[in-house]
């Protein structure tokens, strides 16, 4: 059997395992099968039951909790630490995590540690004459780029959000074995100390939603966003924001699409008053249909949008959202 595929993860600890973890399991899994080797998860801290339920579903078979003194909560120098000794000893030929805010410091991180190679914005991993191929996002999102990965006995691969639909696989899945693994990361401190830790979102995630009406400068004015939400209301989906909107405070910051903001998968996306700038693009490329509306003919938004509307948001949001209810009665 060829050497193990390994996601990580430290976030096990709710009542399942998180919708990025599960596309990364899905596919770490198919690369574990290229390789002939086994998908294993390795979580540090907190393992609950849904979780490992989870992580069998998606053809996990072993898990590996590492415990250790302030492994509970994540920190990014013990979390870090703790999963760097232990990958030390299991040899995988790749790792795979969940590109989510905190991966993004812990993968070059761990890559420094493990001597290994570390490829950010995967979207999918394949084999290819013995070696690693990943696909990855690139130009904020413009267009993509394969990897070839030779010459490191590891690779460390992070999975954008949104980058597939996870797959379970199928049947009745086996509950995997879970290993207590004693970890001693005395002596590390971490380096950061978070002052006051950012309300955690609730409700309808905007990266679930299947509608995403989002609006932009185009708007004019922040009274004009209300436009955004109530089409968005109109038809049973969520409002969206781009980043300048969001940091003049028109919109909530759970509320932005983009590089910085959240990476939606939408049926249906509408952009309205919003320019097209890649950073943005990037929160919404992969809409199954994106309809822009944008006074400007030429505006960047039109190059990706199935559908495109020339006129002022303003003045279309409304009779648009009249029309959806008329519709719908």
């Amino acid at each position: 059997m060829g050497a193990p595929v390994i996601v990580c993860t430290w976030d096990a600890g709710g009542t399942a395992l998180p919708d990025e973890t599960a596309e990364a399991l899905t596919l770490a899994r198919r690369l574990a099968t290229a390789l002939g080797g086994e998908l294993r998860l390795v979580v540090a801290g907190r393992l609950s039951d849904g979780a490992r339920a989870d992580a069998g579903k998606y053809g996990v078979a072993s898990i590996d909790r590492l415990c250790g003194a302030g492994l509970e909560q994540f920190g990014e120098d013990l979390t870090t630490a703790a999963l760097a000794k232990h990958l030390q000893s299991e040899k995988p030929a790749a790792v795979v995590l969940a590109q989510t805010f905190d991966a993004r410091v812990v993968a070059p991180r761990l890559a420094a540690r493990l001597d290994a190679g570390v490829v950010m914005n995967c979207i999918d991993l394949a084999t290819e004459g013995g070696a690693l191929l990943a696909t990855v996002t690139a130009y904020g999102g413009d267009t993509r780029a394969v990897y070839r990965c030779g010459g490191a006995a590891t690779y460390i691969f992070a999975i954008g959000a949104n980058a597939l639909a996870a797959e379970p696989v199928g049947g009745e899945p086996e509950l995997p074995a879970v290993r207590d693994v004693d970890t001693d990361v005395t002596g590390v401190k971490e380096r950061v100390r978070v002052i006051e830790r950012a309300h955690a979102a609730e409700g309808p995630r905007l990266e679930h939603a299947q509608v995403v009406v989002a609006g932009g400068r185009g708007l004019g004015t922040p009274e004009n966003f209300r436009l955004v939400e109530e089409l968005a209301a109109a038809l049973g989906g969520m409002a969206g924001a781009s980043r300048p909107i969001v940091d003049d405070g028109w919109a909530k910051p759970a509320q932005q699409v983009g590089l910085t903001g959240k990476i939606t998968k939408p049926a249906l996306y509408i952009a309205a008053g919003i320019s097209g700038a890649s950073q943005h693009m990037v929160g919404c490329a992969a809409a199954k249909t994106l309809v822009a509306i944008n006074r400007d003919a030429s505006a960047a938004i039109f190059r990706y949008a199935r559908y495109g509307v020339v006129g002022d948001c303003v003045e279309l949001l409304p009779e648009i959202t009249r029309a959806v209810r008329a519709k719908r009665g």
